[in-house]
């Protein structure tokens, strides 16, 4: 593997194929002089990270690349090493804490993997050797045996088909583990291959493994007695894949050409780039200052510790005093260690537990959206799904969306409407009187008949029931079975032989809606067998057709073929494709009279095809079937050979007609798209389709109103004026700018789209040619200019329609967003394989679990079974999630300040000596234990507003964009509160200690009273504090907020009222009961618990009284009869007092 890398590294442009050689079976061939079995992996699977070896190593050494945990072995190395004034114990406990959790959670992880693996590798296969069936495990399977896979089994390593069961050789396979996709796809033997494996002699010479799970280029050679070998050639078609599943045939044999992590399985499953949030980034950001108060703090107390020192008589007493060469000696590593002291004293400011508890909270939270009940779907029995954790909060900071429209804004779920033959409109309708089942709803009136000739008729609907890759299942009674899988098929108005009753197998829905329109018309598809293709005509009479040839689909050519032969010897092409690949194939006197109904039909939101055909000369189909046959037996550049052939070959055809086929909007998209536009969130439509079918959809969405004003940037907009393209551009561009940036009046914050008439409202729309020019222009002054127009442009409307886009323009597209002036935040949902690259580029990427396959689901972050969820996971949980953990983040920050404080402070008042104000298990409890699941719970289930009032008011969404709660404002009022809250625990104690007896025997307080007042006013505070932030409390919220200062004061009262042996000293013996005997004691503590508290007190009573209908869920009324909207300022949220009362949950 690795020589492979670096042969593709090294090799530059060169286009380098690096093949295997198969011998099937492991028999020598005859042309062999020396056999020398090639040497592959063998079957097994490791998705495992760690083994018992290199569990500790491996797992220590990636913690401790975190920047937080290398920082604290430092510090816990330097108490180790230098005399500190804390224990090791206080670091070092909480780091291993940390470690430990994280270590088990990453090894149970593991473990698990590690048991996905032996279920896999240890599964029985059966497997011929010499002529006998074995039964052995999955991992011992080599490249070249020849396997034996039963219906319903998995197949267990990648494998050629050899031989089937069925009589048309070919087999039926689902790949749901793979892509999701639960339609049968059909897959064929090598053709020529001897019944008898055992004397099969032939080799299997293939490309490298890689992980495109469609492209697989090979040849087999069959070696025959003493005759040439024959070739043949082997695609995707012949390739059984690792993991997908045998359907529909009794059983197969195939020879395994990947094995174990070369498997296309275990190539696709290799990890996704690692995506982080914005929160994560503040976290670093605010780290890097409190890092700087850290230093600046330990370089204060260092200093001013030498500038007293230096004074007479304050260094030693006058009985020791040193001599100058004394004080002068390793001064300057005296000054260091002092420094490593003080850092080590004041080190607490930086949270270590803050990592675990964000962690925790990520992976906790997510449960919710999983848990979710209106997220579940009851069509297919599935509900959300988290990938990946870590982007919880970032749901909460959308700010542009990126939609695909096929199976996203709708439903994917195909029905025929009409077509359109020679000209003539022909529309469906059950009435019995109409002859043929047409009815012609309109046509040229110049012509005095209504329907295209029957000849014509006949030709379009043949080539609808030819051109395609649909297969026929016959149905085995078991109805509910059978209809999961394929089309249920019924013929109007006869009465049908049990053995007529079949369904489709399509793995696209839009071909099983072209047969069953097809069908009504008379013309009914029978199926395959043995390479001949069968229609069942009007006149009930059956057709044969021999299947040359098919021409497969692809998102460049947009368009698939089948050359057919039939009984009168006669070669024909059939081709359908999109409009724009088949226009410039056909003559332009026939395009003229099909374009207005093919535009009209877009217009109305249909998905429209064309049918074209060509009668091929017998010279044509030689010279085509030589080159296909030489072109699929070329291991280098097969597929740009193969696009050549199939180019030569469809040209000069005849347009016969154009379908029209529905694609219902998804239920509540319009309610859904209106809902993510009032929250400020851009929305952008990227789709392979036509502009007019995508623009109806987008009106349809409310993405589009009647009063919004379309600025065009299309091929045809640039062919009109006559002039170069370019030139064109250029002008559109500038005129654009101009109407939609430099005029249009600034948009004012909190107002909607539907509120404001004043403003001309712009919608934006491209297609891939044009977007092209745009990101790709010439070298010239002009090409950073056009990208920065088309950019503002977009961002100044509503909504932007991308269409006719190829995969990798998505991507491109959402990677200039994200990379643009300010870094939004963005969002891109697709459900196919061609939104991918979109969905791994965007900062957070959600599948939808459609009809397209499941490539969308598997690559996503977050998968929904429909689009209409996605308002609820935004608005509703990305907004929760986002306060929930910029509240956290904020909370760690200020506890931690106020409890170092004081530390700082009280150096002063003992000459900078390093004494600790608190005893070393407050030091180590302190974030572990005393503080650290109140806020726990606090970041799960806090909910500031009541969701329903986040999914009826969108515009709440808007009071937390822009990462608005975690901005230097929020972080400079929590910094100050800690601060203010620090000097009022040191100096109000300090004012107590100005009368040191204070108990009643009249026995002096000493310094370990000190810290115990200090830290108990602190743990209470800082937890009360909490409690008033909470708006919602669970019994959850109550156990661990009373349950952690009754943990404080029983473990207070346990650790100083028993004599501990393996203390060298004790320093809180009795402390805690003693300081509590003493009524100042109690006075002070509840005295400067109320004075801390008092502003957040203050601020609850003397905001706007609460009204009659505080508790209700939705939003009070105001006197226009329109919903009272919460106040837009960020500020109220922020400090966490909500001044709407009728969104509040108090």
């Amino acid at each position: 593997m690795l020589r492979r890398r670096l042969n593709r590294l090294l090799s530059g442009d060169e286009r380098r194929v690096d093949s295997r050689t198969i011998y099937v079976g492991h028999r020598p061939c005859p042309a062999t002089e020396a056999f020398i079995p090639p040497k592959f992996c063998d079957n097994r699977i490791v998705s495992s990270k760690y083994t018992v070896w290199n569990f500790l190593p491996k797992n220590l050494f990636e913690q401790f690349r975190r920047i937080a945990n290398f920082y604290f072995l430092i510090i816990f190395l330097v108490q180790v090493i230098v005399d500190t004034p804390t224990s090791p114990v206080t670091s070092g406990l909480p780091l291993f804490f940390v470690i430990t959790v994280t270590a088990i959670k990453q090894g149970y992880e593991d473990w698990l993997r590690h048991k996905a693996d032996n279920e896999v590798n240890k599964y029985l296969v059966t497997v011929l050797e010499d002529g006998r069936r074995t039964r052995k495990e999955s991992e011992k399977i080599k490249v070249g045996d020849v396997v034996e896979v039963e219906e319903d089994e998995t197949f267990p390593c990648d494998l050629i088909l050899l031989q089937s069961s069925r009589d048309d050789d070919t087999c039926f396979v689902t790949t749901a583990s793979l892509d999701g996709e639960s339609n049968h796809k059909t897959h064929y033997t090598v053709p020529d291959t001897e019944k008898d494996l055992e004397s099969l002699n032939a080799t299997i010479e293939c490309e490298q493994p890689q992980p495109d799970l469609y492209k697989f280029v090979g040849r087999m050679h069959i070696y025959k007695n003493d005759q040439e070998p024959a070739v043949r050639s082997l695609g995707p078609e012949n390739l059984l894949l690792k993991g997908a599943t045998l359907k529909n045939t009794q059983k197969i044999f195939g020879v395994a050409v990947y094995t174990g992590m070369e498997t296309k399985m275990a190539l696709n499953y290799q990890g996704k780039s690692q995506k982080r949030s914005a929160v994560e980034k503040s976290i670093n950001a605010f780290l890097l200052v409190y890092l700087c108060i850290l230093v600046s703090k330990a370089l204060v107390c260092t200093t001013l510790k030498y500038v007293w020192q230096s004074n007479p008589g304050q260094d030693e007493p006058w009985y020791n005093q040193k001599t100058q060469r004394e004080k002068d000696t390793n001064l300057y590593l005296k000054m260091f260690t002092d420094f490593l002291s003080f850092m080590v004293l004041f080190n607490f400011i930086i949270p270590v537990s803050m990592y675990v508890t964000v962690e925790m909270q990520k992976f906790l939270g997510s449960f919710f959206i999983a848990w979710d009940k209106d997220f579940f779907d009851p069509e297919i029995q599935e509900g959300a799904l988290v990938n990946t954790s870590d982007l919880n909060e970032e749901l909460g900071q959308v700010e542009y969306v990126f939609t695909d429209k096929t199976g996203t804004l709708t439903q994917n779920n195909m029905e025929f409407i009409e077509c359109c033959i020679d000209g003539f409109q022909y529309k469906y309708q059950d009435a019995a009187s109409e002859l043929d089942g047409f009815c012609v709803t309109d046509g040229p009136l110049s012509k005095l008949q209504q329907k295209a000739g029957r000849e014509k008729e006949e030709l379009f609907l043949r080539a609808l029931c030819l051109c395609h890759t649909v297969q026929v299942k016959e149905s085995t009674g078991q109805g509910d079975g059978l209809m999961n899988q394929v089309d249920g098929l019924e013929l109007d108005g006869e009465v049908v032989r049990p053995e007529d009753q079949r369904g489709f197998i399509a793995s696209s829905p839009d071909e099983v809606a072209l047969v069953k329109g097809a069908m009504r018309y008379g013309f009914t598809f029978l199926g395959l067998e043995s390479k001949n293709m069968k229609i069942l005509n009007r006149n009930n009479d059956v057709e044969m057709y021999e299947l040359l040839h098919v021409l497969n689909f692809d998102p460049v050519r947009r368009r698939m073929s089948v050359i057919v032969r039939t009984k009168s010897g006669d070669t024909l092409l059939f081709c359908k494709g999109a409009d724009s690949s088949i226009f410039p194939r056909v003559r332009q006197d026939e395009v003229d009279r099909i374009r207005m109904h093919v535009e009209r039909n877009a217009t109305e939101g249909y998905r429209t095809l064309c049918v074209a055909y060509k009668k091929l000369t017998a010279e044509e189909y030689a010279q085509a079937d030589t080159g296909l046959r030489e072109a699929r037996l070329a291991l280098q550049d097969r597929e740009e050979k193969l696009m050549a052939v199939y180019n030569q070959v469809e040209t000069g055809m005849s347009l016969v007609g154009a379908t029209a086929v529905e694609d219902r909007l998804q239920e509540e998209a319009a309610e859904t798209m209106e809902a993510l536009q009032g929250a400020g969130i851009k929305v952008w439509v990227l789709t392979g389709d036509k502009m007019e079918t995508a623009k109806s959809t987008c009106y349809a969405c409310r993405l589009f109103q009647r009063g919004t004003e379309l600025l065009e940037l299309t091929v045809r907009t640039l062919e009109e004026g006559g002039r170069k393209r370019e030139e064109r551009l250029h002008e559109l561009l500038l005129d654009y700018h101009k109407k939609a940036v430099q005029d249009a009046a600034p948009v004012k914050a909190g107002v909607t789209r539907s509120w404001s008439t004043a403003n001309q409202d712009y919608g934006f729309i491209i297609d891939g040619a044009t977007l092209s020019m745009v990101l790709n222009s010439s070298p010239d002054a002009n090409s950073g200019l056009y990208k920065s127009l088309f950019l503002q442009i977009c961002q100044n409307c509503t909504a932007v329609l991308c269409c006719r886009m190829a995969p990798l323009q998505k991507a491109q597209i959402v990677k200039m967003v994200k990379n643009s002036k300010g870094g939004p935040i963005t969002l891109s949902i697709g459900d196919g394989a061609n939104d991918v690259s979109m969905i791994l580029e965007a900062h957070v990427g959600i599948g939808i679990k459609g009809k397209e396959g499941r490539q969308a689901v598997r690559n996503s972050d977050y998968a929904i079974p429909k689009l209409k969820h996605l308002k609820k996971l935004l608005l509703a949980h990305g907004h929760l999630y986002y306060v929930r953990i910029a509240h956290l983040v904020q909370y760690f920050f200020y506890k931690n300040l106020c409890f170092i404080l004081p530390q700082f402070l009280y150096q002063f008042f003992c000459g900078y000596s390093q004494q600790p104000l608190y005893d070393a298990a407050y030091l180590t409890m302190y974030n572990i234990c005393f503080t650290s699941m109140p806020i726990l719970a606090y970041s799960l289930l806090e909910q500031h507003i009541y969701m329903e009032n986040l999914l009826d008011n969108a515009t709440l969404y808007r009071e937390i964009a822009k990462n608005a709660m975690l901005r230097w404002g929020p972080f400079l009022y929590w910094t100050l509160l800690g601060i203010f809250h620090g000097l009022l625990f040191f100096f109000g104690v300090r004012c107590l200690f100005s009368n040191p007896a204070l108990q009643d025997n009249g026995q002096v307080f000493g310094n370990w009273s000190y810290g115990t007042i200090v830290f108990t006013v602190l743990v209470f505070t800082v937890t009360l504090k909490l409690a008033l932030d909470t708006r919602h409390w669970t019994w959850i919220n109550h156990f661990v907020i009373w349950g952690s200062l009754a943990f404080y004061v029983f473990f207070s009262f346990f650790w100083g009222g028993i004599i501990w042996p393996f203390l060298k000293q004790q320093r809180l013996y009795f402390v805690f009961a003693n300081m509590l005997s003493s009524v100042s004691a109690w006075l002070v503590i509840i005295l400067l618990i109320l004075l801390s508290l008092l502003p957040d007190i203050l601020l609850v009573v003397l905001r706007k009284p609460r009204g009659p209908h505080a508790r209700q869920k939705k939003p009070v009324e105001s006197s226009t009869g329109g919903p009272q909207s919460p106040r837009s300022s960020a500020r109220p949220l922020l400090m966490r007092t909500f001044s709407d009362e009728s969104n509040t949950v108090i």
